[in-house]
């Protein structure tokens, strides 16, 4: 490969005409960026309070007040609730509380746990055959929440010593630690919570990110979902609001329950008014180009997606190149560090567009603009 020199000293680097290796990728739990799929799955009966699906997402379920059940429903594709179907299963918590809002699985799918209105209590259960609801029977372990809040939703932490809940009345979530765990009857309130009043009134829904450094709350009365940052995993004190929330009014005016999939690509929300299981996607694609391999790349985005430069050459060398874009509409968020020519960002178009770009520093600065759009 070789430099030759160019005013001031700086070395250019050419690549005769190659054309560079673009990697795309995509980063799930989106919120900002989310859409929703047109995909629905119709529950067995009305007041849906919670959703669950199993861990390999062919298997979903849903709670109801009105009938005091969780019935079981079957997808011939995973996480995809459009091929849903029930599967004739279900179980009756009427036992324990005649208003069941809230519902947990443990990850092998040997128990569940649910969250009560009238008793004000969450109560532990044993599947004898793994995620077969039908199966289930009452461990006589339950816990009283009534100190704090109401439970509204339940959720706990991904090895079991930890649950919370967001509560009715004061639109807040508690932490509880379990000694043994998924055993509740070792659980303990902690004196730790985190108000979500602030963003809305009638918070139902209740989601953690498998790390412990994101949670997820939806709520009825501005029918949406927020997400909220926690400095310390797993410790909802240390929470704080990212002024990120999505607005679901358009599939479901009393939006109940938030779930994601393994990924954090597709996210769910349940309502009461069309009981429904709504499908939504959250995945933020990423495309990477890699400088040391030419000078022209060329992609079609898979919606809004991140774009990010690699390998430029040191620092005293220059190099130009361009981007070859074959645009959807969505939008193209370019790295921080290019100076846009009249200092604006372009707006990405619905048409094929094309971008060139030159760092002469290393990449601590790249020169950029939109050399055309509308190419046919």
């Amino acid at each position: 490969m070789e430099a030759f020199k160019i005013k001031n000293g700086i070395s250019a680097k050419r690549y005769l005409g190659s054309n560079g290796t673009e990697t795309a990728g995509s980063v799930g739990y989106n919120l900002a960026g989310a859409s929703y799929d047109s995909k629905s799955l119709s529950t067995e009966a009305v007041s849906i309070q919670q959703i669950y699906f199993k861990t390999d997402g062919l298997t979903a379920y849903s709670v109801h007040s009105s009938t005091d059940t969780a019935y079981q429903y079957t997808l011939s594709t995973a996480w995809d609730v459009s091929t849903g179907a029930y599967a004739s299963k279900s179980f009756s918590f009427a036992g324990q509380d005649s208003d069941p809002l809230g519902m947990y699985f443990k990850p092998d799918g040997t128990k569940v746990y649910i969250s009560g209105l009238t008793s004000q209590a969450v109560y532990q259960y044993s599947l004898s055959t793994a995620w077969d609801i039908s199966t289930a029977s009452y461990d006589s372990v339950s816990l009283s929440t009534s100190s704090q809040d109401i439970p509204r939703n339940i959720f706990f932490k991904t090895d079991g010593t930890k649950f919370y809940i967001v509560g009715i009345s004061n639109d807040t979530v508690y932490q509880y630690t379990l000694s043994t765990a998924w055993d509740l009857s070792t659980a303990s309130y902690d004196s730790v919570s985190f108000s979500v009043a602030s963003q809305d009134s009638n918070s139902t829904g209740l989601y953690f990110r498998p790390d412990g450094t994101e949670m997820y709350t939806v709520g009825a009365t501005n029918d949406s979902v927020y997400l909220y940052n926690l400095s310390t995993a797993w410790d909802v004190s240390t929470a704080s609001y990212s002024n990120t929330s999505f607005n679901v009014n358009a599939q479901d005016a009393g939006p109940v329950t938030v779930f994601f999939d393994t990924n954090g690509t597709k996210m769910y929300v349940s309502g009461q008014f069309n009981n429904n299981i709504e499908q939504y996607s959250t995945a933020s694609y990423t495309q990477t180009l890699d400088l040391s391999t030419g000078t022209t790349f060329s992609f079609t985005p898979s919606g809004a997606t991140t774009v990010s430069f690699t390998n430029p050459p040191a620092s005293g060398n220059a190099i130009g190149f361009s981007v070859e874009i074959n645009g959807d509409g969505s939008a193209i968020t370019w790295p921080s560090s290019i100076k846009w020519h009249e200092a604006t960002a372009p707006t990405a178009t619905a048409t094929k567009e094309l971008y060139t770009f030159v760092t002469t520093d290393g990449g601590t600065t790249y020169y950029g603009k939109k050399a055309a759009e509308g190419v046919s």
